[in-house]
């Protein structure tokens, strides 16, 4: 039986952990003096008491959680923090439309990046910071921050781990979850301040470099500025998120291992070279198409082809250059890119770095067992074989993926939208990546999609993030049966 109680409980902490970031943003909207600090307070007060009058209804409920409360209790926090963190956008009037508050602050919790904001510049600053908030926290991810600060979710806090942090992989820096919970966002944090200091040393405002440095290590890509990082005309500062967007994408054991100087051990992970690897090749192919087809120099060349690759690789969604103006083949080779995404164990979304390399490795061998079939070859990894239940697991997690992508195309088509804004929007929206093709290219944005077409695409934002398991597993009628 379902443990209703419990799960009402902990959601009841978790709101009240979202209070308390909204709480940030206010000293922010006073110093600005926006008028946006009264829907932000009045937003934190209606999440104080909704989560406190949840947590203290249950709080003397059964401290057991199994793996069916863990897949309730994420995948309806994410929309919780959504709803209620919509509230500051509409309660100012910034964004009259609830559907479209929604939109932006479930495309900003799920790191997508999309946008319905046409004027980004004209939003008030406290409004701004809660927008990046949502991307930091959705970032690491809302069940890792709560571990990391709230030892009562100790207690079957495995469950809400692997519910949140999905995928073939379950690494670990710690035999304890809260251990490691605590380290990741220790980690987490040291790269966004570092990447702070950088921006201002590059001449952003602390308020721009402290927001890019929480959507940059999110991998989120929203954005101060409506022209994304393009407005900052600073080879230093697209070095700097570059560089940043390249490590966010990383897996965060590896940066574990790289502030302990054991390189040794991140050159042996066979995902990492696959990953540096592809970003160096494809970064080569656009700087030389660049170079060939436009007016620009060598290094700016090769500064807008690192940028774009590394950002959509990642699935950060940042911008220097409108890539649909380029040549068709290199617009083609980024609509390709959106489906790697970044390495397991980081905050990038789509496919996963991880599961790309399994098929490969799956398929070569495939073909070496027609050639030997009384050979037993396994497929390895990092010299370790993997069960064929893991490759099993990838196989289907990207035939659902594709037959998803298919379907929603096919849904937003319906809508009288293009080819390639279809398979734009689909592809961006699943993969968290944000912009696409087509009219959600890198100078559009999501405003003109109808209400029912928003809250399709927030669904999509929504399954991408979780890694399509953890939402798809709730649908299975099996799993409600006692």
């Amino acid at each position: 039986m379902i443990n209703s109680k419990r799960i009402i409980n902990i959601l009841g902490l978790l709101i009240i952990i979202e209070g308390f970031f909204v709480l940030f943003c206010l000293p922010v909207s006073l110093y600005y003096g926006d008028g946006d600090f009264t829907a932000l307070l009045i937003t934190a007060v209606i999440m104080f008491a909704t989560g406190l009058t949840a947590w203290y209804l249950t709080k003397d409920a059964e401290s057991s959680l199994g793996k069916r409360e863990g897949f309730i209790i994420v995948s309806t926090v994410w929309l919780l923090f959504s709803l209620l963190g919509s509230l500051p956008f509409w309660l100012s009037g910034e964004v009259p439309v609830f559907t479209d508050a929604f939109f932006e602050t479930i495309s900003g919790f799920t790191t997508t990046g999309a946008t319905i904001l046409v004027d980004i510049e004209a939003m008030p600053h406290g409004l701004l910071l809660w927008r990046s908030l949502t991307q930091w926290m959705g970032g690491m991810g809302i069940i890792v921050l709560s571990l990391a600060i709230l030892p009562v979710l100790g207690i079957g806090g495995m469950q809400l781990f692997v519910a949140e942090v999905p995928g073939p992989t379950k690494e670990k820096l710690h035999p304890r979850v809260m251990q490691t919970a605590q380290r990741l966002w220790g980690i987490y944090m040291l790269f966004t301040g570092l990447e702070a200091v950088l921006l201002m040393a590059g001449g952003m405002s602390l308020f721009d470099a402290v927001c890019h440095s929480f959507t940059t290590m999110a991998t989120g890509g929203y954005s101060t500025r409506q022209a994304s990082i393009a407005h900052f005309d600073s080879p230093f500062i697209h070095y700097v998120i570059t560089l940043f967007m390249f490590i966010a994408g990383t897996n965060f054991i590896l940066s574990y291992f790289a502030i302990h100087l054991r390189f040794d051990k991140i050159w042996k992970n066979e995902e990492f070279r696959f990953y540096i690897g592809l970003v160096l090749f494809s970064t080569l192919i656009f700087s030389a198409g660049l170079f060939l087809t436009t007016e620009s120099s060598a290094e700016e060349s090769f500064r807008l082809a690192a940028f774009q690759v590394v950002s959509i690789i990642t699935t950060t969604g940042y911008v220097t250059a409108d890539y649909l103006l380029w040549i068709p083949l290199l617009s083609i080779l980024i609509f390709v890119l959106m489906f790697f995404g970044g390495s397991a164990g980081s905050t990038g979304g789509g496919i996963k770095i991880i599961r790309v390399l399994l098929i490969l490795k799956n398929t070569y061998l495939e073909v070496k067992r027609l050639i030997y079939p009384n050979a037993v070859i396994p497929v390895k990894l990092n010299d370790r074989p993997v069960s064929q239940q893991i490759v099993g697991n990838v196989l289907a997690f990207v035939f659902i993926y594709i037959l998803i992508l298919v379907i929603s195309v096919v849904v937003i088509s319906s809508m009288g939208y293009d080819i390639d804004t279809s398979f734009g929007a689909a592809a961006a929206t699943l993969g968290n990546i944000g912009p696409g093709i087509g009219l959600v290219g890198p100078v559009g944005d999501y405003a003109h999609f109808p209400d029912f077409g928003k809250w399709f695409l927030s669904f999509l934002m929504l399954l991408g993030r979780l890694e399509l398991f953890t939402v798809l597993v709730l649908l299975a009628p099996a799993f409600w049966r006692k």
